[in-house]
């Protein structure tokens, strides 16, 4: 995947991460490689919710995906899935979840993998090879259909 003249897949993506470092390093991978335009993040579950709250009138400016790390303070990932299916459809159908963990707990994949509104479970890094993959495979159909 070529870092330059690559028109990005995605207008805007939002990543949910309590860990600085790993937030960084997820955005500028997604910038650097051309997934998408526009990178929002989010230190915790209760901003991105706050955040996606903010937007309900405005679907169009919602993130296509939000990448959602599991261990955080006070809301975890799973937390952050609760309340998001309770947000309106108009919602939910406008963006995909992938959870990002470093989380080497079966029960943390099983329990994603049960999640409907969870569509991946991918281990951090975010990485040049996991960004070509969510480009290249099946996952850029389901993706393609948010947008």
């Amino acid at each position: 995947m070529s870092e330059l003249n690559r028109t990005p897949k995605y207008k805007k993506v939002m990543i949910i991460d309590d860990t600085y470092v790993d937030r960084y390093i997820a955005e500028r991978n997604l910038k650097k490689y051309g997934f998408s335009e526009e990178v929002v993040t989010k230190e915790s579950a209760k901003s991105a919710l706050e955040y996606l709250a903010s937007l309900i009138n405005a679907p169009e400016q919602l993130p296509q995906l939000i990448f959602l790390d599991i261990r955080m303070p006070d809301i975890d990932g799973f937390g952050f899935l609760e309340a998001y299916e309770k947000l309106p459809d108009a919602v939910k159908s406008n963006c995909l979840v992938m959870m990002l963990s470093t989380s080497l707990n079966p029960n943390d994949h099983e329990k994603a993998q049960a999640n409907k509104y969870v569509n991946r479970f991918l281990n951090k890094p975010l990485d040049k090879e996991k960004i070509e993959m969510l480009i290249t495979d099946g996952s850029e159909q389901t993706l393609n259909q948010a947008s």
